[in-house]
């Protein structure tokens, strides 16, 4: 949650659709989602990667499906894992359809480019009967050969024109569960799509710099981009495309939320790069507790500062900190405020086991809201 005016983001309107049982749009919490990248054929492989996203906390998981094998093992995936799966279609209408029935959440397709009019109708039909949302996946490097004549390279109005043309099919057969996204490798040209896009229609947005790179660079290419878009407003669910696991896309998109302030899942860690000043190895000391609290789901912060110039500030800001001291002794702070020391070489247990307690407590108190709301409506429902 953010106090102070200079941290308040205000949210581009838009309509919401459901993805499964995840709103996308209006005042829905933006999600993170990922991709996998076993053959969905391989139902064990495929499930097991989802499951490893699950854990990583990602909200919607999008599998291709480009032959009949993939959408038949669709129905074993979609059974088997706990979040909605988006079916990644290409031309093919059929899967598409293949797809719904499979028990597909949502599907992403261009319904310019998978034939006539009676098969956008067909896979519309499909996507109603069988809760479907779609989402009209536009990307700079595959644009309709009309448009690139038009604009002579892809740029921001060619995607969009691409993203409206692409909608008119589906708003023509009164379908509007739809999302939009207009992908790009190039930052700029990302940004200023989806910035044209949100202007002109009401539709959510799905947010993200496709074909990124490496874990590092994509990293990078992604906060840049979609840090811009969300700080602006723009964006009701996202996906870090890297080259790296599907659960490192899902860690980053997370990071860049929590770093806005936007949602709040797990432990945020800030530190000091360190310098000689440092009373313990800050980075050896991060890398530990970045592995060993990972697990951790509730909302905490945590300050890791390694000597007392910056290190007291920091923690007036987090619910628990740690400032290094001089002779292997170093100060542990509480809601900012100064609670007990700490050795060096029992360092590390210690803030996890304050991390975990903390957890617990979060739990508890979020437990004991909820059966206090279930009583309080008990009543009305019977």
């Amino acid at each position: 949650m953010s106090y102070r005016p200079y941290q308040q983001i205000e949210r581009r309107k838009s309509r919401q659709i459901m993805v499964g049982r995840v709103p996308v749009g209006g005042d829905a919490p933006i999600t993170v989602q990922t991709m996998t990248n076993t053959p969905t054929e391989d139902a064990a492989a495929t499930i097991a990667q989802i499951r490893r996203a699950e854990l990583a906390g990602v909200d919607i998981v999008r599998v291709s499906c480009p032959t009949e094998e993939a959408t038949a093992a669709l129905a074993e995936i979609v059974r088997e894992v706990n979040v909605p799966i988006v079916a990644d279609i290409h031309f093919h209408y059929r899967r598409a359809i293949e797809a719904a029935q499979a028990g597909a959440a949502c599907l992403r397709i261009n319904p310019g480019n998978i034939g006539s009019p009676e098969r956008v109708k067909e896979v519309v039909k499909a996507a109603r009967d069988h809760g479907c949302s779609i989402r009209i996946g536009v990307n700079a490097g595959s644009l309709e050969k009309h448009l690139l004549e038009k604009y002579g390279e892809p740029n921001p109005e060619a995607l969009v024109e691409s993203a409206l043309w692409h909608a008119d099919h589906l708003l023509q057969n009164d379908f509007n569960e739809f999302k939009i996204s207009v992908k790009a490798s190039d930052v700029f040209l990302a940004v200023a799509a989806y910035q044209q896009l949100a202007e002109a229609c009401d539709h959510p947005l799905h947010i993200g710099i496709t074909e990124a790179g490496g874990k590092r660079t994509g990293t990078v290419k992604s906060s840049i981009g979609l840090g811009s878009l969300l700080w602006a407003g723009i964006g009701d669910t996202l996906r870090v495309s890297l080259s790296a696991e599907p659960e490192e896309e899902v860690h980053v998109g997370w990071d860049i939320l929590k770093s806005l302030g936007i949602r709040h899942r797990g432990v945020k860690i800030i530190s000091c790069p360190s310098c000689a000043r440092q009373g313990f190895n800050v980075i050896k000391t991060v890398e530990a507790l970045e592995e060993r609290l990972a697990h951790i789901e509730q909302p905490i912060s945590l300050s890791i500062i390694g000597c007392v110039v910056n290190g007291p500030g920091e923690a007036l800001m987090t619910d628990i900190g740690l400032t290094g001291g001089g002779a292997g002794t170093h100060m542990v702070y509480s809601a900012g405020k100064t609670s007990h020391t700490t050795r060096s070489e029992e360092m590390v247990d210690h803030i996890v086991g304050l991390v975990e307690a903390r957890a617990a407590q979060l739990a508890a108190e979020k437990a004991a809201a909820k059966a206090e709301e279930d009583a309080r409506l008990a009543p009305a429902a019977e």
